[in-house]
């Protein structure tokens, strides 16, 4: 059986060097990426030109501009690297089928097996230079028997440990101790040059010594606390008795020193490869009627919806592309308020904004996708009456409309917890909702018509009189009060009034209004007119 290989890949300048691939200039300016980090505005990742300047991650934002005032900084944005680094994900799934990643910024891919087939383990990282030179990519990766051990080599190959004053430094050590640090520091590193690092099978113990213990990717403050006493590199820890070093420091120092050395196992668990959906019909002649298009629409809807039922999804989003004979791809995209898998739910949609697409001088193409789906739920059949069936011919009414005037102009009401009338129901999308089963009764009449409270003159309670909208009015009938009191953990400008208590009134003319006398509070009471009765 082949021994383990794994290669990691870090890039330390990722964040910054898609920003620059995106610029395309001749000659980058100094460029910095800012986030912000425990309320303060830093450096997360600089260029090239950045760090020949000094700067460099963690750097504050102000001390950075200082050295460098022709620094051009960007805005950090966390799913835009993430979805880069899949992009890389991909594009290293040439050396190994087995490829994870490591956010923020690295990837590991399990190479056994594998490296013969670029002729070796050090020409396959000339073909990863060579990509990440062509890509504008900085890259720095490891070869090594375990995860652990490739991740550290790739990160902190070649470099010296922080230093730090305490008993352990050659110039503050006794006479007595300083051949056992020189010793320590005669270690050979592994083998590699500029192409990367390649450890040799089984000598990870020689290959992780010289390293700091930052690289055993330990918990944070831990690798502070072994600087501290002394113990700046990973062959110190390897040398102090196992039982001590888990008592001072915990379990967790142990089992990464475990899974650098290959004593614990640390699978590489790949990304699945995302679902993807999608159908095309290659023309072999330029199609330009409506009738054409419809009649490739039907050829391709129901493979793509065998396709769904296979997998258990439904489409929510789908796309139809035109690709045109010169070069143009005009498309058309609908939505659809439930997951659908047949083909007479999702072609009525299409329909309706087939005469969107150009067809120019001929399609040569059709492409069919579903670019959102979503898992069927199975609904138990009760009949051709079925709720079940109402509700799909709902969900395909919202679909229609949505096609025609976006899925987020088509609302529908959902009852909402609060006490208070005005907050007593939520204004949803439908397409992304469901409908209420049922709306909790009210203990008393509410009004047919809500709108804001507006001012009222009256006296008593309940009044005779209210002078509303110019007009003085009597009241011939009353029900309440039903008193209603804010909602306390929330500071409501609309119900700095304090308590209020509510009346059905009914004026002379017959007319129903709903009104409330506000008892006062951050502000002063009075009487208010809110809604109409029916």
């Amino acid at each position: 059986m082949a021994r383990r290989r794994i290669l990691c890949l870090w890039f330390p300048r990722l964040a910054a060097e898609r920003l620059l691939r995106r610029r395309n200039e001749a000659l980058p300016p100094p460029l910095a990426v800012v986030g912000e980090r425990r309320g303060a505005q830093v450096l997360t990742a600089v260029s090239a030109e950045a760090e020949a300047l000094g700067l460099g991650p963690g750097q504050g934002l102000r001390d950075a501009t200082a050295i460098c005032p022709q620094l051009v900084t960007a805005t950090e944005d966390q799913p835009a690297e993430a979805a880069f680094l899949t992009v890389l994900r991909r594009w290293s799934g040439k050396f190994s089928p087995w490829v994870a990643e490591e956010p923020p910024a690295g990837l590991t891919v399990d190479l056994t097996g594998c490296a013969h087939l670029f002729g070796g383990e050090e020409a396959l990282l000339g073909v990863v230079e060579a990509d990440c030179a062509a890509l504008g990519l900085t890259v720095r990766a490891a070869i090594a028997d375990t995860p652990g051990a490739a991740w550290a080599l790739a990160r902190h190959a070649g470099r010296r440990a922080a230093a730090s004053r305490s008993g352990d430094a050659i110039e503050q050590e006794a006479h007595a101790t300083r051949a056992r640090a020189m010793r320590r520091r005669a270690l050979a590193p592994p083998s590699g040059g500029t192409l990367g690092v390649i450890a040799a099978p089984g000598q990870m113990r020689q290959a992780l010594a010289p390293l700091p213990v930052a690289a055993l990717r330990l918990p944070e403050g831990s690798a502070e606390a072994l600087a501290r006493l002394g113990l700046r590199r990973v062959g110190d820890l390897l040398d102090l008795p196992r039982a001590s070093l888990a008592r001072r420091f915990g379990t967790e120092v142990l089992r990464r020193i475990d899974q650098a050395l290959g004593l614990e196992p640390e699978p590489v668990s790949p990304a699945r490869a995302p679902l993807h959906f999608a159908v095309r019909l290659t023309l072999p002649d330029p199609i330009g009627l409506r009738e054409d298009v419809e009649a490739g629409l039907d050829r391709l809807l129901p493979p793509l919806c065998e396709r769904l039922k296979e997998k258990g999804r439904g489409a929510r989003r789908v796309r139809l592309q035109a690709f045109r004979s010169d070069g143009q791809v005009p498309m058309v995209e609908v939505g659809l308020a439930r997951p659908a898998d047949t083909p007479d739910r999702i072609r009525p949609l299409l329909a309706l904004k087939l005469e969107t697409i150009d067809a120019g001088f001929g399609i040569d193409m059709l492409r069919l996708s579903a670019v959102e789906t979503e898992p069927m739920v199975a609904r138990p059949h009760r009949g051709p009456s079925s709720g079940a069936q109402q509700a799909d011919a709902l969900a395909d009414l919202v679909g229609r409309l949505g096609a025609r005037l976006g899925m987020e102009a088509v609302t529908r009401f959902h009852p909402a917890e609060s006490h208070i009338p005005a907050k007593s129901a939520l204004i949803l999308a439908a397409a992304w909702s469901e409908p209420a089963g049922a709306w909790p009764a009210p203990h008393t009449p509410r009004p047919l018509v809500l709108f804001p409270p507006e001012p009222a003159e009256a006296e008593g309670s309940p009044p005779c009189r209210i002078r509303w909208r110019r007009r003085l009015r009597r009241i011939v009938r009353a029900e309440g009060p039903e008193r209603i009191l804010p909602e306390w953990w929330l500071d409501d400008p609309d119900w700095r009034s304090g308590p209020r208590d509510y009346w059905a009134v009914e004026l002379e003319d017959g007319e129903r209004i709903w009104i409330f006398e506000a008892m006062g509070g951050l502000l002063s009471g009075g009487w208010w007119v809110e809604g109409e009765m029916a």
